[in-house]
């Protein structure tokens, strides 16, 4: 171990990683830098746009907030595997089928945030859409088209028989 530094292992996506990294680093900085999984934008740095959102260990988070090594054997999920190698996810082919993104800095932390919520409620109501979606900052839309997104994902999903995560390999 060099002198400052701790190992983390993280499951990310699905793969195992180990690096030695500085205490201080944030799981956004981890993946992007370490792993170079760059979906994962950086927006506000306070956990207040939703931008950096990931699932650990099946809950959204915000990786901008996360110490690397607090997280220790954690499995952590990016925009990057929800679909895995295969086509898009249900998900994503409801964001992209509705226009529910315009500059796409966000995207990553709405399609996250909604692989949790659709996973809890699978026939979700508008107002509980707008609820769920509150943690997450668009600049660009009037978010008319996200929730739009979502609720096509909710039937797409529960007609197809399929969970809201990532896609069984």
């Amino acid at each position: 171990m060099t002198a400052g530094k701790v190992t983390v292992r993280l499951t990310v996506n699905g793969k195992a990683y180990s690096r030695e990294v500085e205490p201080r680093y944030l799981l956004a900085d981890f993946l992007r830098h370490e792993l170079h999984l760059t979906g994962t934008h950086i927006g506000c740095e306070h956990g207040v746009c939703g931008a950096c959102t990931v699932l650990i260990d099946g809950k959204t988070a915000r990786s901008c907030l996360q110490f690397a090594v607090a997280l220790d054997g954690a499995e952590v999920t990016t925009v990057e595997g929800i679909a895995g190698d295969g086509p898009l996810h249900p998900i994503q082919e409801a964001f992209h089928e509705a226009h529910a993104l315009q500059c796409g800095y966000c995207t990553p932390g709405f399609l996250l945030t909604t692989v949790e919520f659709l996973r809890r409620n699978p026939t979700p109501t508008r107002a509980e859409i707008r609820e769920a979606l509150t943690n997450n900052m668009c600049r660009c839309t009037g978010y008319l088209n996200i929730i739009e997104a979502v609720e096509n994902a909710a039937r797409r999903l529960s007609g197809a028989g399929e969970v809201a995560t990532e896609r069984t390999r």
